[in-house]
């Protein structure tokens, strides 16, 4: 089996390159190799701009794997914790929101060339990065999880209100409504919609910021973050241990997983 994220440095600029197919769904193995990923670039002091992307066909990062969510649940079910027990790990953290967290937090800008569909826990990464770029076609980007029962778990319920305003984040994500590219780029989830490669937009502008004293960026970057999420940190191990807790106990949400994965998805609609 092939690397699931590969890594190619450009001059001084970083691409990262989403790849799991044939669905492109992200999970625990590509989560791994990632934050290996991550620590490398962040380390890198020749790349001054990360650009990621998706490296299967009309597929930026569809979503998380949902049979995985189904065997953490089951897990969780075992392990007979407490609902306090699961709120304090999700304050704690998890894997999938320290590698989120430091991409969200590096010094370096980061770029998502969106390039297809970006729903659910590849949304919630897309949102982590400070510039999205869409590429114009016919897919979905956004929020869906509630119409399998949950709701977004890795910051999604956090991000996407302080990037779009509490009332559209709450008619999107309580509708579990994805949008196209379009949309997506008038109510702000996106910077720009490309007219051709998102990559190949996604690489100019990063040529742009490359070439701008590095100190200046990191520090414009991290008066920004900090402004903007002061209580982050807080929200997100919240949400991360009421996910734990409602996939726990919510046989309804189990059922309705189950289902989609027994029925596979619509591609036209997830």
């Amino acid at each position: 089996m092939g690397s699931l994220v590969t890594l190619e440095v450009k001059k001084a600029v970083a691409i990262v390159t989403f790849n799991n197919p044939p669905r492109g769904y992200m999970n625990s193995g590509q989560v791994e190799e990632l934050a290996v990923i991550v620590d490398q670039i962040a380390a890198n002091d020749a790349v001054r701009v990360v650009v990621f992307t998706g490296g299967v066909p009309g597929v930026f990062v569809r979503h998380y794997d949902v049979a995985e969510i189904v065997a953490v649940a089951e897990f969780i079910k075992g392990s007979n914790r407490t609902e306090e027990q699961l709120m304090a790990a999700g304050e704690r953290g998890n894997a999938i929101s320290t590698v989120f967290d430091k991409v969200d937090r590096m010094p370096k800008p980061t770029i998502a060339a969106i390039n297809g569909f970006v729903q659910g826990g590849g949304f919630e990464f897309a949102l982590c990065c400070d510039i999205r770029i869409a590429e114009a076609g016919d897919y979905r980007i956004g929020l869906p999880e509630t119409n399998i029962g949950i709701f977004p778990g890795a910051g999604g319920t956090e991000r996407l209100p302080r990037l779009i305003g509490e009332a559209k984040a709450l008619e999107l994500i309580l509708r579990g409504r994805t949008v196209a590219p379009i949309e997506a780029l008038s109510i702000g989830m996106v910077h720009e919609v490309a007219s051709g490669s998102a990559l190949s937009r996604a690489l100019e502008v990063a040529a742009e910021m490359a070439a701008m004293p590095a100190r200046g960026i990191a520090e414009a970057k991290a008066l920004v973050k900090r402004t903007a999420e002061k209580t982050l940190d807080d929200a997100c191990g919240h949400a991360r241990g009421r996910f734990s807790v409602l996939i726990a106990g919510d046989d309804s949400a189990g059922a309705a997983m189950q289902k989609f994965l027994d029925e596979g998805e619509d591609i036209n609609k997830r």
